[in-house]
């Protein structure tokens, strides 16, 4: 595939003289919703001068979740020409470029949109003096399907997957059926021809990094029904967030072009793994990582220590923002290797933080806050778990003993002394509602984002969810 990965424009003149060399005919202007979701408006070049490009293009912000009310819509996006690339979906050459959302009135930046806060965040860390780089490793599960239908009425609710590789599908009639359907639970590593995945991954690599995306591994993962993993190398924070959802741009419109469709929903199948997106994370500064110390426990430095009781004291309140789905809950039970207990293990799954020992080297001492799913607006998770973790480390805050053990063989004693994260949407919102001060430092988060981000999942989700009769209830009570 050809590099799409425009790389090194940092001025309006080099973007126009990229475009023409290309044949570029449309600009693409990306900017996230409150949510999490990319939105955008495209340009044609015709219309596009080192003016615009520098002072922006208007747009409604109030047809946008989260941000303006109708009378204060006019905003601003804001091209940041170094994130520059060539769509790889589009029929017509087309460049896309991520923006940053400003008010035209006051000629600030929106302290509603999610890469403002991200970017404060950096700034905030190296404001402190304890670091001047965090680096992010995200790893994105997700499901690829070939089939997917749902509706809601008043008087219907249904939904029905399929996929090739559904162990479901093992009786059903493929004139033939050659079997080779992961069985649930064992999806982890097979190689082909159970694992149909292989070249469609491969084609997603391809494309990731055409755009200028580095990936380091891709496989199959543990559900049946096609869940897949594809590994990005890690980077600092605002890149790495905006690489996720240009990850998932990617994914989705490789599966589309090959007749499948791919979700990054967190627990789409009942009964088997759901999806999740462990974050790894570590502080640098002048060059040096801080999170390493041969003699500490898993090589962690007291400063690693700190940040971890950071997050695990901050947990409930960050699943407000890194697990902000109901349908989140789903996959955040017991079993299915879900990291429902707050504690922290060097290579223990079950456990919140884990800490990965596959090489004991400085550069690669980190931790993996594994609570996380890809549902979640990856601005607001990344700079949420930077702001618990350097709490930690400005309060000294101990995270305890860890916890080298097997957590779902303890006692029913001894686990009732582990705490565990949120059981719902509803209880991680009021986590996040009584335990903000944290995120609120050098204005980072807003009160006025989060009161936002609070009422519109309350009031957009939680709310019609609760509303709504669930299809198992019928299977309960209909004959009461």
């Amino acid at each position: 595939m050809a590099d799409r990965a425009a790389g090194g424009l940092s001025t309006p003149k080099d973007v126009l003289s990229y475009a023409q060399a290309q044949g570029v005919k449309m600009l693409d202007l990306r900017f996230v919703d409150m949510p999490g979701i990319w939105q955008h408006f495209s340009v044609p070049m015709s219309e596009v001068d080192e003016g615009s490009l520098t002072k922006g293009f208007g747009f409604d912000g109030s047809s946008i979740r989260g941000f303006q009310t109708i009378d204060e819509s006019d905003m601003l996006v804001v091209p940041d020409l170094g994130t520059a690339f060539l769509d790889p979906a589009t029929a017509v050459p087309t460049l896309c470029i991520i923006c940053n959302i400003k008010d035209p009135l006051s000629g600030q930046w929106y302290a509603r949109d999610p890469r403002y806060v991200a970017r404060k965040a950096e700034e905030y860390l190296k404001s402190t003096g304890i670091a001047d780089t965090s680096f992010w490793g995200p790893e994105l599960e997700f499901f690829v399907f070939d089939d997917i239908r749902y509706g809601q009425g008043i008087n219907n609710g249904f939904y029905f997957i399929d996929s090739v590789e559904g162990s479901w599908n093992t009786g059903r009639e493929e004139m033939p059926n050659l079997g080779y359907k992961p069985r649930s639970k064992e999806g982890y590593f097979p190689v082909a021809p159970t694992d149909t995945m292989q070249d469609l991954r491969t084609e997603m690599v391809l494309a990731l990094e055409g755009v200028g995306i580095r990936v380091e591994a891709h496989h199959h993962e543990v559900a049946t029904g096609g869940q897949n993993e594809i590994d990005m190398r890690f980077g600092t924070l605002v890149k790495m967030a905006d690489q996720v959802l240009k990850y998932k741009y990617v994914l989705k419109n490789v599966a589309k072009a090959n007749g499948k469709t791919v979700t990054f929903m967190p627990k789409p199948l009942f009964q088997d793994n759901g999806t999740g997106m462990h974050v790894h994370q570590s502080l640098w500064k002048g060059g040096t990582p801080l999170f390493f110390e041969e003699k500490g426990y898993a090589s962690l430095s007291q400063l690693a220590l700190w940040y971890i009781g950071g997050i695990l004291k901050h947990a409930p309140a960050l699943l407000g923002f890194c697990a902000p789905t109901t349908n989140s809950y789903r996959r955040l039970v017991p079993g299915y290797e879900a990291p429902v207990n707050l504690a922290y293990s060097q290579r223990n799954r079950s456990a919140a933080v884990r800490i990965p020992m596959y090489f004991n080297e400085p550069h690669a001492k980190r931790l993996e806050f594994r609570c996380p799913d890809p549902s979640g607006n990856p601005y607001f998770s990344f700079a949420a778990c930077l702001m618990a973790g350097l709490d930690g480390i400005q309060n000294k805050i101990d995270p305890g003993k860890p916890l080298d053990v097997d957590i779902y063989e303890l006692s029913p004693r001894e686990a009732r002394r582990v705490k565990q994260v949120p059981g719902s949407l509803p209880e991680a919102l009021d986590a996040l509602e009584g335990d903000h001060q944290f995120l609120l430092k050098g204005d980072v988060f807003t009160k006025d984002l989060i009161m936002t981000w609070l009422d519109y999942k309350r009031t957009k989700e939680v709310d019609p969810i609760r509303l709504r009769p669930h299809p198992y209830e019928f299977h309960l009570y209909y004959d009461i």
